[in-house]
């Protein structure tokens, strides 16, 4: 049976639109058991020919995707390989990038690090006013962004924004967001979902042939160079992975409250880090 043992998604199949939400308690973590997931479920949709659109967003109130997972630092290896290669949420982002069906994030909480990257590679992403969050705090545990943000956000909101959402490492509100180009468009929060609905059924009645078609034009104006990019993207976020500084930080961040619920709401543990040295 198609879109069966899945732990950390729940879906809805209506009018040529797949509707998954996210429910990976209690933060949407990207971590070893969703990553996977979705990675396997971005296959399963991509190769299903009754979906024209898919709706990604998520079961948890307070999180979209809270960010990838900071246990796989501590266990990388201290050396990089010479030769480049794809991280997975690289992968992940462009299988919803190149998948001939339209992919929508609907973001309601928080969408941070990886969680940002992924709506960042979906065709579009609508937010919720007063309830959406967006950053990435990866430089502050002396960190690369791995999956996709150092190449996409310049291309959808120029070098110096992008330069400021990555390096101060601060929350973005739905509003703001909208405003530098992050999303779409912000909605009050309850006029998202009648809105994202409307729009994906409205998209999905079409041809679906145009819709693979329009996509693969756009993209080679857009993107002609990404995945070169990404896989600079990849061997730098594989050297900050590999310092001692960076994985010492990131052991410094568990312990002062990152990935837990209260500490990722706000992201308060980021003022708690030691000075850099």
């Amino acid at each position: 049976m198609p879109y069966t043992d899945y732990k950390c998604f729940q879906f809805a199949f209506d009018s040529g639109v797949a509707f998954v939400s996210i429910n990976h308690p209690p933060i949407n973590l990207l971590d070893e058991v969703l990553s996977p997931e979705l990675d396997r479920l971005g296959r399963e949709l991509e190769t299903d020919e009754s979906v024209r659109v898919i709706v990604l967003q998520s079961a948890l109130p307070d999180f979209f995707i809270a960010h990838s997972g900071l246990g796989r630092v501590g266990a990388a290896s201290k050396l990089v390989s010479h030769t480049r290669s794809f991280r997975l949420t690289q992968m992940i982002g462009e299988r919803f990038r190149n998948m001939p069906k339209v992919t929508i994030a609907k973001v309601e909480g928080r969408c941070r690090g990886g969680g940002s990257e992924i709506a960042l590679a979906a065709d579009m992403c609508f937010a919720a006013l007063g309830k959406a969050i967006f950053g990435h705090p990866e430089v502050a545990v002396g960190l690369v962004p791995g999956g996709g943000a150092t190449q996409r956000l310049p291309r959808v909101m120029g070098r110096a924004r992008a330069l400021e959402v990555l390096l101060s490492c601060n929350d973005f509100s739905a509003e703001l967001a909208e405003l530098y180009g992050y999303i779409n468009r912000a909605l009050p929060a309850d006029e998202l979902t009648p809105f994202v609905e409307k729009l994906a059924r409205r998209i999905a009645s079409f041809p679906a042939h145009t819709l693979a078609h329009v996509k693969a034009a756009v993209d080679i104006g857009a993107f002609g160079s990404l995945a070169e990019g990404l896989l600079v993207e990849a061997h730098e976020s594989d050297l900050s992975v590999a310092s001692e500084v960076s994985q010492a930080r990131v052991k410094e961040a568990l312990k002062v409250g990152a990935e837990t619920y209260e500490g990722e709401l706000e992201m308060d543990f980021l003022e708690r880090l030691s000075p850099a040295g």
